[in-house]
């Protein structure tokens, strides 16, 4: 059989050598505390809805979030601490393959501290490495039940203090906030206020409030889950000096910014479940026999388990490099302001086409209570909708097609960016503005240096067509005011982007060449299917009706490159299987 150690996740036999010892001990640590809990409590523990305050109690044993999540600068004196975020990845995707919640634990925390670590505020910040070495988490407040994540409205309000208060208290804070994590416990909520005395965005506030305050009123929990999802109020909460981080549009900025590299972890969240309910789904389906012979020699099932393992691979081999620029940018080079929302949109989005191509193998196995793959298929649309809907990036995506696509500009090159160093860049990005003026190195020579793998080749024929269709047919003034329609621009752009970065790892980790040509294999393939979205749009004109069609390709076949990765594919049988 084919050799596919090192793409999926194996608890087994887990040792990232790219990490430094002591990163590798607590990751170590953290495979091995699950496993003792093992899969019968791991799973309870999901359907009874139970708090992850056990999981708390080891972060704390083993200061992991303080470890991680702690920017050197406030380490004091501990080697170890560091914001890396190609070791923060490898941990986001060991939490997704035990579960959302636990992952769910972490991004929120890394959310909550975005705020703290960008402000200006030393008091605050040695107050947030305090925290995290005691074992505490964060909550990130900004999202409220009216509207959403919408940060140009908010309505949680910040009076100015009167004669009537207490000596220090600047403001009086007052309303509620929906849909924040850790809101129940997290000895700093950083939440996003705008001031009563001042309009526009000069009135914006991010400030800290304490969840176990008397006048911090926790009000719910809105989902039924091991995550706490709170609804909170603050009544006439009093807010001083040391506890304000920023004001005006560097608030706002905070916020956008913030996001940048909080949400970056949906994606390693999503690939740790894939690969954990992958595992599942082979091993099952290749041991059950149906009709006198084993379920995975039906060809329908061989190519539902080759498309999701190709799936997942080109997942982790775009993730994995976009944490290269993510660590290489700077003021001068803001590439990841794209590959961003990229990881957010498609990332996720096609964790949930792995889990469905793994459903639809599993049928009935896969609603059992004693897997974990149940729990999978509940919660792995959580994550492309975590950022308010995949469209919303798609949208943001859309900002730097024309850059993208038409003025390339020379960078120098990025290699692996695995090195223990701490990216201080995260909490000093600048204004959140300018995304259309990003620009980014000629995407074309890489996808030629592989054209000589078919469906490499055969997709760059349907990039260099999106090129054709926005000179000749671009969207007009009426359909880019159409989101509808530039969607289906936006995805078949995205599919550029992401075959870019996954041929640039693939050259950086020599990834077997018929896996490339499988997952170009579906490049191929969703291209075409966006393709023949756009020509059934209600205001898709003639000529972009025509291209649409031309565009259409079909992969390049090839029965022994297929067989080849299902032969990987099959080696994963019974590799793993989470203790009792």
């Amino acid at each position: 059989m084919a050799n596919s150690r090192g793409l999926l996740l194996n608890p087994n036999d887990f040792d990232p050598q790219h990490l430094d010892a002591q990163s590798r001990r607590q990751l170590r640590a953290l495979i091995e505390w699950f496993e003792e809990r093992g899969k019968v409590r791991l799973l309870r523990d999901d359907l009874e809805a139970t708090w992850v305050g056990d999981f708390l109690d080891f972060v704390k044993r083993e200061r992991l979030f303080a470890t991680f999540l702690t920017p050197s600068e406030f380490a004091d004196g501990d080697a170890d601490k560091r914001w890396d975020t190609s070791r923060n990845a490898v941990l986001s995707e060991i939490l997704g393959f035990y579960g959302l919640a636990y992952w769910y634990a972490e991004q929120v925390t890394i959310l909550g501290l975005g705020p703290i670590w960008q402000s200006d505020n030393v008091k605050a910040k040695e107050k947030a490495a305090a925290q995290l070495e005691a074992g505490g988490v964060m909550a990130f407040g900004l999202s409220e039940r009216e509207h959403g994540a919408d940060i140009y409205n908010t309505d949680l309000l910040l009076t100015p203090a009167t004669d009537a208060d207490s000596e220090g208290v600047v403001f009086r804070a007052s309303g509620e906030k929906y849909y924040i994590g850790n809101g129940n416990v997290a000895g700093m909520v950083s939440v996003f206020s705008r001031r009563t005395d001042i309009e526009g965005a000069d009135g914006y506030v991010w400030f800290v409030a304490d969840s176990g305050h008397e006048n911090y009123e926790l009000i719910d929990n809105v989902v039924h889950g091991q995550m706490f999802v709170s609804n909170f109020r603050l009544n006439d909460y009093p807010v001083y000096e040391e506890d304000i981080l920023c004001t005006g549009p560097d608030a706002f900025s905070a916020a956008l910014n913030t996001v940048n590299v909080g949400k970056f972890n949906l994606c390693s969240g999503s690939i740790g479940m894939c690969e954990h309910a992958f595992y599942e789904a082979i091993t099952h389906a290749n041991n059950r026999i149906l009709y006198g012979n084993p379920v995975t020699d039906f060809p329908h099932v061989r190519a539902s388990f080759v498309d999701a393992y190709a799936r997942v691979v080109a997942m982790k081999s775009f993730s994995n490099r976009a944490i290269d620029y993510f660590r290489s940018a700077g003021l001068e080079d803001r590439r990841y302001l794209l590959f961003n929302p990229v990881t957010k949109s498609k990332v996720t989005s096609e964790g949930e086409k792995v889990v469905t191509l793994l459903w639809d193998v599993l049928a009935a196995k896969g609603f059992e209570k004693n897997t974990y793959f149940c729990e999978v298929a509940r919660l792995i649309g959580a994550l492309p909708r975590l950022e308010g809907t995949v469209h919303v990036n798609v949208a943001q995506i859309l900002k730097f097609m024309p850059n993208y696509m038409f003025n390339p500009t020379d960078y120098p090159q990025i290699g692996t960016r695995d090195d223990p160093a701490d990216d201080v860049f995260f909490w000093s990005q600048g204004p959140a503005r300018g995304a259309s003026k990003v620009q980014f190195a000629d995407w074309a020579p890489v996808y030629e240096r592989h054209s000589e793998i078919p469906n490499v080749a055969r997709f760059y024929e349907q990039a260099l067509a999106l090129k054709q269709l926005l000179t000749t047919a671009a969207p007009d003034t009426g359909q880019q005011a159409d989101l509808d329609f530039v969607l289906v621009v936006g995805h078949l752009f995205t599919l550029v982007v992401y075959g870019q970065l996954i041929l640039e790892q693939a050259e950086l980790t020599g990834l077997d060449r018929d896996v490339v040509d499988q997952i170009f294999d579906i490049q191929v393939r969703d291209f075409s299917g966006y393709a023949v979205a756009l020509h059934g749009k209600p205001s898709s004109t003639p000529a972009q009706q025509e291209w649409a069609l031309a565009a259409v390709r079909k992969p390049v076949a090839d029965g022994a490159r297929f067989d080849r990765v299902w032969e990987q594919v099959r080696s994963y049988d019974g590799a793993y299987e989470m203790r009792p």
